[in-house]
């Protein structure tokens, strides 16, 4: 044992108050992934380039994979698990659902923790607008114009009251 008492960061996740040890560079995304046993976003490249940690951190959009813990000490952290809870999260699920956006799902979490924020923005965002906030977000797959038609029928469903 080295002696030095872990630093605890305390912060909210998806509503909950949580403390973790955030001694030293620890990601947040190992955090949340191993400590709090979020799995839902991903770690893809470590290098901020492909999006597929991508949680939100006071209703923006960050890296998870690089950003340390101890960096979102006394805010707010936003993960894909809190879809249930998040009517505009709902709608992307259900839209990226009925437009079979997916196709392996690696990224899925970061593209729509993005397009959330997008949508409650900009409530109907043109083709433009959408392929703008995604392009931080890199998808192996293809998927990439289902994936803008279902942010766009998202926002269609929420601007019609359909909200699931």
């Amino acid at each position: 044992m080295s002696g030095i008492a872990p630093e605890l960061v305390r912060f909210t996740v998806n509503g909950r108050p949580v403390a973790v040890d955030g001694s030293g560079d620890v990601p947040l995304l190992a955090v949340l992934r191993g400590e709090l046993g979020l799995t839902g976003s991903r770690f893809g490249c470590g290098l901020e380039q492909c999006g597929a940690c991508t949680v939100l951190v006071d209703d923006e959009p960050v890296y998870a994979c690089s950003r340390p813990a101890w960096s979102v000490a006394d805010r707010s952290v936003t993960t894909i698990e809190h879809a249930a809870h998040d009517p505009v999260l709902a709608a992307l699920r259900a839209a990226f659902i009925t437009e079979q956006a997916g196709q392996c799902g690696y990224c899925l979490s970061g593209i729509v923790m993005s397009a959330r924020v997008l949508l409650v923005r900009e409530p109907c965002p043109d083709r433009a607008a959408v392929v703008a906030a995604l392009d931080r977000h890199l998808c192996r797959c293809g998927a990439h114009n289902r994936i803008i038609r279902a942010v766009q029928r998202a926002a269609a469903n929420l601007a019609a009251g359909e909200v699931t």
